[in-house]
């Protein structure tokens, strides 16, 4: 029995043969954006099931599939890589995946879900937080509450956003690691970060399409990190919500957290092509990253996007339009979905773990970062 009715559930049942099931992904709504699965199957407890999700070779990122395995839990809390192989010619692109069932019920997905109703106990827990204070910026299409959390009281003003893209699950869960930190009154670096910087916490930009299971987009289809130059509430309330507060605000420093389906590495994108780029300017991107890739394992210079030419940035995106719009030090940081090739591990791949590790090691960074 294979099901997704649930929050973030995306999958199409063709046919099951025995143990063999057909798959499909559905496309995110009014899109043609599809990549993102998240599936349960149940079935006899000590059975192996093979799963086949077919026609990936029409997918948003078919780069993404080579080399990637599915992501697989019995008890929803804890990830693990299953053991996946994907050939190109069968079937439209087939992503096979086998996993012996060991209580009779798995879920399956492209990443770690991070479901609406965490999310809903992340923002609650860091609202309750000694100096927090939580507002919602507006809501989405669906009627869905675009969060915001606010704290520290120093000049520096810090923006965080993740999950404008609802399938790059990867971006909370780095959420709950920062918010973990920064409200840990234990932790000096919160302490030293909340006395110099302002923070303003987006932890999911996109709620609609992460109940919905898109990969990319919002309820009608929209891919939100492409309307930072002109958003309208008809089609991107959440991008128009959030850059009017940050217009309200100003922004010294953003973080915008996003996955990459291809590369197997975090790394950052900062905002080289925009108009009357500074050095100054550009050299607090690069400082940033070099001190992120000096404190941890898990973060990387030698992979990643190519860089766009003096003056050739995309302005509908979030990093560059807030680089351009305040003269901030923004950058888009990518997770992988695959393993981390620099620090790979067997048993589960990039996880949520080292997602949420990532984020406090990001506010370490920063802290330095301004120290310097």
């Amino acid at each position: 029995m294979i099901d997704a009715d649930f929050d973030s559930g995306n999958i199409e049942v063709l046919s099951i043969d025995g143990a063999v099931a057909r798959l499909a992904v559905r496309a995110d709504n009014m899109s043609e954006f599809l990549q993102w699965f998240h599936f349960r199957v149940a079935g006899p407890a000590g059975q192996e099931v093979t799963l086949k999700i077919t026609g990936l070779e029409g997918s948003a990122y078919p780069l993404g599939w080579p080399a990637y395995n599915a992501r697989v839990s019995e008890d929803r809390e804890y990830w693990a890589a299953a053991p996946s192989t994907y050939d190109a010619a069968e079937d439209g692109g087939t992503l096979t995946v086998r996993h012996v069932l060991g209580s009779g019920i798995a879920w399956f997905a492209y990443f770690a879900p991070y479901s609406m109703e965490r999310h809903h106990d992340l923002v609650a827990q860091a609202a309750a937080s000694d100096g927090v204070a939580y507002r919602r910026l507006g809501t989405t299409l669906d009627g869905q509450p675009i969060d915001c959390l606010t704290f520290g009281e120093g000049e520096t003003v810090v923006w965080l956003t993740a999950r404008q893209h609802p399938g790059e699950t990867q971006a909370e869960w780095w959420m709950e690691g920062m918010l973990d930190l920064m409200t840990d009154p234990a932790s000096s670096v919160a302490r030293a970060l909340r006395r110099r910087c302002t923070f303003h916490v987006v932890p999911n930009c996109n709620p609609d399409g992460s109940r919905r299971g898109h990969l990319r987009t919002n309820a009608v289809g929209v891919n939100l990190n492409r309307e930072w130059e002109n958003p309208s509430a008809e089609q991107s309330p959440e991008v128009l919500a959030i850059r009017n507060a940050m217009d309200k605000t100003g922004v010294d420093f953003a973080m915008d957290v996003h996955g990459d389906e291809a590369i197997p590495a975090c790394f950052l994108a900062g905002y080289e092509g925009i108009p009357g780029l500074s050095e100054e300017h550009l050299e607090r991107f690069t400082r940033y990253r070099t001190i992120l890739d000096r404190r941890t394992p898990d973060f990387q210079q030698a992979k990643g996007y190519p860089v766009s030419p003096p003056g050739k940035g995309n302005m509908t995106m979030c990093t560059t339009q807030l680089a351009h719009r305040f003269g901030a030090c923004a950058m888009t940081l990518e997770m992988p979905y695959k393993d981390h090739d620099d620090a790979p591990d067997a048993a589960q791949n990039w996880s949520p773990e080292r997602c949420r590790q990532l984020g406090a090691d990001c506010m370490g960074a920063l802290l330095e970062w301004l120290e310097g």
